[in-house]
């Protein structure tokens, strides 16, 4: 039978068992499809697919996570993405085609959007970053369901092409999914074992399509490391060159890291946190750990996070520098409580997307 757009939405929702294709680009996706698959793969037959990313394939090592890869991520160029993407689509069409799923679940997979259009498979996709102009134009015209935190309005992507009656809202943020995971606590950490306060930088992404080019981090790093030398820093950054910048800018007066370990095992040891407003930020700020925000990527969850009083926002180096003092010498649990509060009042986006398929 011929599965036109039309009866896509019906398609499938009568049986029990589904050939499920998921497509997982971001370590954050990765972290959030953890309890999704955990959810959906007692009952159906999963594939889950990537691409050729440093990060997500260390994060795959470190979780145990069972990943094809195909393809690999495009880098910071247009050109050099667009290839990717088209290589990509090739390889994968072929191997989805062989597997014949009945649904797709993405978080806003161009590829996998291009594909399971074309093939005529029901796609559901969460997302919470309707500021990625150019991910939301490749995907969302082509997909059935949307998902998406209740913080963020409707018409902040129908605005790309998909009726506001096709996006669903969760009561929660994506932080509240993927700061549940269990970590492995026997592993040696970066910090080392004294009674010193340990500070958290995490880099800001670079060469995603719609971050900008332009630095707010190394003034910043600067600033915290002459005036906490005598702490445990640790910069977290994300590819090789922009370590060996790092390098350059602040010397050996932080300790410089790739992410290879867990997130969230980190933040569980940190004292405070500077991050680019994005997924480690907000994890942290749901942990109650103390959280700054230098708002390399502006966007409507990190605005959610600063107005629950849960993330303070700042770009000036000395003004980050005078917060990091305060909460120092608070040294209390305010941060906490409010995070357990907030988390408290959140549902499982996970027990949406299971309402979707079953209707």
């Amino acid at each position: 039978m011929m599965r036109t757009k039309k009866n896509l939405l019906k398609y499938n929702s009568y049986q029990k068992y589904l050939k499920i294709w998921i497509d997982i680009l971001t370590p954050k996706q990765l972290l959030f499809s953890e309890p999704i698959i955990e959810k959906l793969g007692a009952k159906h037959e999963l594939l889950c697919t990537s691409r050729e990313y440093e990060e997500v394939s260390k994060l795959s090592k470190i979780r145990h996570f069972d990943l094809i890869f195909v393809g690999k991520h495009g880098g910071g160029n247009k050109k050099t993405k667009l290839d990717a993407s088209i290589e990509r689509i090739n390889k994968l069409s072929k191997k989805i085609e062989k597997f014949k799923p009945d649904l797709v679940i993405s978080f806003g997979s161009p590829e996998a959007s291009r594909i399971s259009f074309g093939l005529g498979i029901k796609h559901i996709m969460f997302c919470d970053s309707p500021h990625a102009n150019a991910v939301m134009r490749l995907t969302l015209p082509l997909i059935q369901k949307l998902l998406i935190p209740y913080i963020i309005p409707k018409k902040e992507f129908s605005k790309y092409g998909i009726s506001e009656k096709n996006i669903v809202q969760y009561k929660a943020i994506d932080a509240v999914v993927t700061m549940k995971r269990e970590t492995n606590e026997k592993i040696a950490s970066p910090f080392k074992n004294n009674n010193k306060k340990n500070i958290l930088i995490r880099v800001e992404e670079e060469e995603a399509a719609y971050t900008s080019k332009s630095s707010k981090i190394i003034p910043i790093i600067q600033k915290i490391a002459n005036d906490y030398k005598d702490e445990n820093i640790i910069v977290l950054g994300r590819y090789t060159k922009q370590i060996l910048n790092l390098q350059k800018a602040v010397g050996n007066k932080v300790k410089i890291i790739k992410m290879s370990f867990d997130g969230k095992y980190l933040l569980k040891n940190t004292d405070i946190f500077i991050g680019s407003g994005g997924t480690m930020t907000a994890e942290s700020a749901l942990m109650g750990v103390p959280t700054i925000s230098y708002n390399a990527v502006p966007n409507i969850v990190e605005k959610f996070l600063v107005k629950k009083y849960l993330v303070k926002r700042e770009t000036n180096p000395s003004k980050i520098s005078n917060h990091i003092k305060k909460i120092f010498e608070l040294n209390g649990n305010q941060s906490q409580k409010r995070a357990e509060k907030i988390v408290n009042q959140m549902e499982d986006p996970i027990e949406k997307l299971i309402q979707i398929i079953k209707n």
